[in-house]
């Protein structure tokens, strides 16, 4: 138990003794060790100013660490996830650029822009044939014929759930298969 009227040299005890075990115990949950480094400063900072400004002693000073600790890995993994997907919204935005560019029928055509636009659709339509059935049917459905879900659903009288899940792994599929495509003729 500490006391959050106790000295400094409590606390500095305390820093001293728990830092080594709670480094390794970070460090094994997150993989990038500058910030491993930064939680572990964080973890610390809330203990101190805990100590200070809290009205009650902190019971199970080691117990107290842990858990902070880990709510802080958990927050770091959050933001590392919406950071992730920002980074993926830049990539959609230039996924919409390569679409405008060479999938647009008012652009004025010239042959390299002939040529990219046969070859993408020739590669959309193989990558198309080697969907499941039912993953392609309900691609073709909402992105060539633009029937939303719910009227499928109820026309079907399968799940609207059912629907987006086969969706969504066609739409997987179909971005492994044109990946390769994808940075190719970005990277011309």
């Amino acid at each position: 138990m500490i006391n959050p009227h106790g000295g400094s040299s409590d606390i500095e005890r305390l820093i001293a003794e728990y830092r080594p075990r709670l480094k390794r115990f970070i460090r094994s949950k997150v993989t990038n060790l500058s910030d491993a480094d930064d939680i572990l400063q964080d973890v610390f900072y809330q203990f101190v100013r805990t100590v200070k400004l809290a009205a009650d002693p902190i019971e199970q000073v080691s117990a107290w660490l842990y858990r902070v600790a880990r709510n802080m890995i958990i927050n770091h993994g959050r933001k590392k996830r919406e950071q992730e997907l920002i980074s993926s919204d830049s990539e959609l935005d230039i996924a919409l650029e390569f679409t405008d560019l060479f999938l647009d029928d008012e652009l004025s055509p010239t042959p390299e822009t002939e040529y990219l636009r046969n070859l993408i659709w020739s590669e959309i339509e193989l990558a198309l044939e080697q969907l499941p059935p039912a993953q392609r049917e309900i691609y073709e459905l909402t992105e060539f014929e633009g029937i939303p879900l719910k009227e499928i659903a109820a026309a079907a009288g399968i799940p609207l759930n059912t629907l987006l899940s086969r969706k969504r792994y066609a739409i997987l599929q179909l971005r492994k298969r044109l990946r390769s495509l994808y940075d190719d003729i970005l990277l011309r």
